[in-house]
């Protein structure tokens, strides 16, 4: 886990620790110093807590003027022990809804696994939040057994993922881009991006 890197060929265009209006503004990160844990799996030194201890991030890129975040995700989504969604939510969501940010980006490929709680409030108020101002969410290339988790969990009714959303090489594109590829998938102008 340790050598896992949160994707970086976006750093020319953007880094969440000089941005004054992330969550993540001022940190100071270390490419030696292994502190975040999973487990007993060390991270990456450049991941970002949010406060689990067994879901993390980094905000890839936030366009304030285009109310988007593409956000990647590494470890163990679980919110029967840990309330993973209530981190995520108030101490990267929020703070990035209240600069204006309505459409979100949620890269799982490294979502090792998804535990769902049978309390949905977090992600109702989510949705909610930002269907007013014409915004969604959406969750990229999920491994199999997560979707079928996160299907069975029903958060098909509050957030964008499934076959449609899997297998998108999101890697090889700009940051406006992916998100214009995600806001046409999630607004029918498109039916299935692959590749």
């Amino acid at each position: 886990m340790h050598q896992i890197e949160p994707f970086y060929r976006w750093r020319d265009l953007y880094a969440a620790e000089e941005d004054k209006d992330s969550p993540f503004f001022g940190r100071q990160y270390s490419e030696f110093k292994y502190s975040l844990r999973l487990y007993n799996f060390y991270l990456h030194p450049q991941w970002d807590s949010i406060g689990s201890s067994t879901l993390y991030c980094k905000l890839l890129f936030a366009d304030y003027d285009e109310h988007f975040a593409l956000i990647e995700l590494i470890g163990e989504w679980n919110d029967t022990l840990h309330d993973d969604v209530m981190f995520l939510k108030r101490n990267l969501v929020d703070p990035l809804y209240d600069k204006g940010v309505t459409k979100f980006v949620l890269f799982c490929e490294n979502v090792l696994n998804f535990h769902a709680s049978t309390d949905d409030d977090y992600y109702a108020e989510w949705a909610e939040e930002v269907h007013e101002e014409g915004g969604w969410i959406a969750i990229i290339n999920t491994r199999q057994h997560v979707e079928e988790e996160m299907h069975a969990a029903r958060l098909q009714h509050y957030v964008h993922f499934g076959e449609d959303y899997n297998e998108i090489n999101w890697q090889t594109q700009k940051p406006l881009v992916v998100f214009q590829i995600l806001d046409a998938l999630v607004n029918g102008r498109v039916k299935r991006i692959n590749g």
